[in-house]
């Protein structure tokens, strides 16, 4: 029988992630994560003390790659402020990411350890879009009704069950981005 490569950490996560967008929390299962990979679970505990240290991990993951390295690419490709925030929308809300996201959000309601670091990112994610705003918004109201409702369309899209006559849906989602993005006259 030929020898398994060792399974790395960043597999390890990258399928806890995956079943935690699919399935919420519970879905995180070592024996489970360790057949998708075709691994035994002892590799699983060479590089994690135990599932709680693992689920820290991938939430760290979740938090560098949806917020951090989001931020991060914005600032190194530039463009005006509503590039940025499309850029920042595009990349953190991409389909894969964006179930993990509202994984992360469902769990939230049921443990406070995850909803206080859910309530740090999305801070961290509302500043960048005041700040965005305000490169070309000086009402503070319009700036933080803008923020929220910005944050607000990116997240719940997919709860978005309406009909949009002469739109389909994803027009209709654009359509108000680009609205919110709009200079003040």
């Amino acid at each position: 029988m030929p020898a398994v490569a060792r399974t790395t950490r960043a597999r390890w996560i990258a399928a806890g992630l995956e079943a935690l967008g699919r399935g919420g929390p519970d879905a995180v299962r070592v024996e489970t994560l360790a057949t998708e990979l075709g691994v035994t679970k002892g590799g699983f505990y060479g590089h994690f003390d135990s599932r709680p240290a693992f689920l820290t991990e991938m939430l760290d993951e979740w938090e560098l790659r949806c917020t951090k390295e989001v931020i991060a690419r914005t600032d190194t490709e530039g463009g005006d402020a509503a590039e940025r925030i499309r850029r920042a929308g595009q990349l953190t809300f991409s389909e894969d990411l964006h179930r993990i996201d509202l994984a992360i959000r469902a769990w939230a309601r049921h443990d406070e350890s995850v909803a206080t670091r859910l309530r740090r990112i999305d801070n961290e994610r509302m500043q960048f879009l005041r700040t965005m705003f305000g490169t070309f918004i000086t009402d503070p109201d319009e700036i933080e009704a803008r923020s929220t409702l910005a944050f607000a369309l990116a997240i719940g899209r997919h709860f978005i069950a309406a009909d949009h006559p002469g739109y389909t849906k994803r027009e209709a989602i654009q359509l108000a981005g680009e609205h919110l993005l709009r200079p003040p006259p």
